[in-house]
Order: structure tokens, then C-alpha cells, then sequence
């Protein structure tokens, strides 16, 4: 009787371990960070791509319109750490643009929801 009662624990758990991976939760203790670089990852120019928890990184020219694209199947946001731009909630396979900012330099973001989503845009002249 004991046995099966620790069974069902251990299942109730890796059931609830499981739910947590494919939830959107803002608690997580895994990290996931995009520096700056090339764009060919995201597959167009001016465009970040959201793909299995993370940023594709980008470098863009001062003023762009950025497109995010969100290739999973929860939904995300793109948030620049100062407040620079916000694109919201992007639900899976949606897309959603912001401004870039007009002044050359690095810009770290990361996703609202999954704050160990992070990333940083590079505006280059």
C-alpha cells in the first residue's frame, strides 16, 4: 500500500514538472540570453525569431521597424529593459513589430512571461 501511494507521488509530480515546462509561468530557473550579431538566424532582415525559448539575435539600423516573430507555441512578449519599446503579448506563430531606437548602441530585452527569456539589439549606424 505504501508503495503505490509513493507511486502516485512521483507520477503526480513528474505530471506537474511536465504541465510547468509548457506553461506560461514567469518562474524558471533555466537561462536563456541572445547577444547581439547577425540577423541570418532569424531568417529576414530586421527580424527577431522566437524559437524553443529564445531570441534570435539581430543588429538593426537606428529607426528600423523590427519584426518579431513568434515560432513556439505559447505566447511571448518582446520588452526592452528601459522601456524602450513593448510589443506586448504575441501569441504562438504571430508576429507583432516595434520601432527600433534611434540612437546606435545595445538594448537589452527580454520576455515578459518567461523573464529568463533575454536578449540583446544591436542598433548600428
Amino acid at each position: 500500500m505504501q508503495r503505490r501511494i509513493l507511486m502516485l507521488i512521483a507520477v503526480a509530480m513528474l505530471a506537474i514538472g511536465l504541465a510547468a515546462c509548457g506553461s506560461s509561468s514567469k518562474n524558471s530557473s533555466s537561462s536563456s540570453q541572445t547577444t547581439a550579431g547577425s540577423n541570418a538566424a532569424a531568417g529576414a532582415p530586421d527580424t527577431i525569431t522566437i524559437q524553443n525559448f529564445k531570441f534570435s539575435a539581430v543588429t538593426v539600423k537606428p529607426g528600423a521597424t523590427v519584426t518579431v516573430k513568434n515560432m513556439d507555441s505559447v505566447t511571448h512578449t518582446n520588452t526592452a529593459d528601459q522601456g524602450a519599446w513593448n510589443t506586448g503579448d504575441i501569441a504562438g506563430g504571430q508576429s507583432k513589430t516595434f520601432t527600433a531606437p534611434t540612437k546606435p548602441g545595445s538594448y537589452a530585452f527580454h520576455c515578459s512571461i518567461h523573464t529568463y527569456m533575454t536578449g540583446t539589439l544591436t542598433v548600428a549606424s
